[in-house]
């Protein structure tokens, strides 16, 4: 068989790259290393800024141009990165040299030693791991996920009044609304955006074992803590001061954490739209020109909340063995989490991929409120908690006698249905109060909701 040209492994890189967004400006190799040459640059001007080791400050234009080369990092500088990288199998020395190649282009050989100083590759690589990370979720995965809240939440408030049987389970239960079940995922979702909010991203610079050695040797003077400090600081992360040789990755197991609750959180919405949508509550609004069977011409598929569903596993899959095995490093410094690191791109973007088609299968659907009022009133006996909760009330003010309220209820209905006529004609026979009785007549399944409209308001 012919080989075929060089084909993407993942789908993400292939059949789904559009959904995904721009997640691979920051979680690719390519992000990655513009990180790298942004945070090699800004050392060097933090140095020369401070005239250290005997540095003077570059001129303003020198610096400006410096820091564009660094921010307009493209395809010349990926290819060169390649070439480097080939003689010295090493990555970060790689960056180095590509940021010593442009000082000499700038006029600027005499400080090309300040480059990567005191620096242990990574020094460099958790700076600009925290910064790709930091701006991927920012950028292109939380607003994603708050697209997704706020549709799900200008739905619950159009549904907030819409009665709904509720299902515990799986089987009838008493009433509520479709606004207000679509309004505790909006609740729950965002009380995981308020604790992502609150994630620090720390950085460490103190050096091959994280004692400031070199740092010392080169110049005993400085106040090297306070230094690092304000140069992580600086770059928008929070400063790790005691480390070994590489940040010790706890902030990222609580991030990936963080996701992987959200996730769940998303994949129970997802299946319980889905199992909505199978008894009939949403209809999906079909797509002009899409198939949902290859030979049953009138399926509409929930693929959206199906895809969802799987993406959802996958990135938790992903994150969760991250989170587990980056927060080990033997002793002072081993390699393991050089190769791990490299995949967090692929769980940010299967969970970016399922929030993609969860915003378009919300998008692609509408209640049904004839079938949702149509199983409220074939469910009276949904109203048995209402009837013994009354009896029980007015047991209890002295209005009734009736003894074992929910036994009476559970003879009368448990296991059948019965219909609007034969529960008000039970009602009607009670002996309670003339006030609780004619409440319980006046009640039907689709008003016995309680405050769940109301609810809606707190979101």
């Amino acid at each position: 068989m012919p080989s075929l040209p060089p084909q993407p492994l993942s789908p993400l890189d292939g059949r789904y790259r559009k959904a995904v967004g721009n997640l691979g400006d920051f979680l690719s190799e390519a992000g990655l290393n513009r990180a790298r040459v942004h945070v090699e640059v800004e050392w060097i001007a933090f140095l020369t800024e401070r005239s250290m080791f005997g540095s003077t400050p570059l001129a303003p234009e020198q610096l400006a141009q410096l820091r564009d080369w660094a921010a307009t990092f493209g395809q010349e500088e990926i290819d060169r990165l390649a070439e480097i990288e080939a003689v010295t199998q090493h990555d970060v020395k790689a960056v180095e040299y590509l940021v010593r190649e442009q000082l000499d282009r700038q006029g600027l050989s005499s400080i090309a030693e300040l480059t990567h100083i005191c620096c242990t590759s990574e020094d460099i690589n958790n700076l600009s791991y925290a910064l790709t990370i930091k701006q991927a979720v920012s950028e292109v995965w939380q607003p994603k996920l708050e697209a997704v809240i706020g549709e799900l939440a200008e739905q619950a408030n159009r549904y907030r009044a819409v009665p709904m049987m509720s299902r515990t389970h799986g089987q009838p239960a008493t009433p509520t609304t479709l606004g207000k079940e679509l309004a505790v995922f909006v609740h729950r979702l965002r009380r995981q955006l308020q604790q992502l909010d609150g994630i620090e991203y720390l950085g460490k610079f103190s050096g091959a074992t994280g004692t400031f050695a070199a740092h010392l040797s080169a110049d005993p003077e400085a106040d090297w803590r306070a230094l690092a400090s304000e140069f992580v600081t600086g770059l928008g992360l929070t400063f790790n001061p005691l480390t070994t040789q590489i940040e010790s990755h706890d902030w990222q197991a609580e991030l990936f954490s963080r996701v992987i609750h959200t996730n769940r959180i998303l994949h129970n919405l997802a299946t319980d739209i889905w199992s909505y949508i199978s008894i009939g509550y949403f209809r999906q609004i079909p797509v002009a020109g899409a198939t949902g069977s290859s030979t049953m011409p009138h399926k509409v598929n929930p693929i959206r909340f199906e895809n969802a569903e799987a993406n959802l596993e996958l990135s938790n899959a992903v994150l969760g063995s991250l989170a587990e095995t980056l927060v080990t490093s033997r002793w002072q410094r081993d390699l393991t989490d050089s190769s791990a690191q490299r995949n967090i791109g692929v769980g940010f973007g299967h969970s970016a991929l399922a929030l993609d088609n969860l915003l378009r299968g919300l998008g692609q659907i509408d209640a049904a409120k004839e079938v949702l009022a149509a199983d409220l009133d074939s469910n009276w006996e949904v109203l048995a908690e209402a009837i013994q909760t009354v009896i029980r009330a007015e047991v209890t003010a002295g209005r009734s006698d009736i003894s074992d309220p929910y036994a009476a209820l559970k003879e009368l209905t448990r296991g059948r249905r019965i219909g609007q006529q034969e529960l008000q004609e039970f009602v009607s026979g009670l002996n309670i109060g003339d006030d609780a009785k004619q409440r319980l007549l006046k009640l039907t399944p689709a008003t016995y909701t309680g405050v769940a409209e109301a609810l809606v308001e707190l979101i």
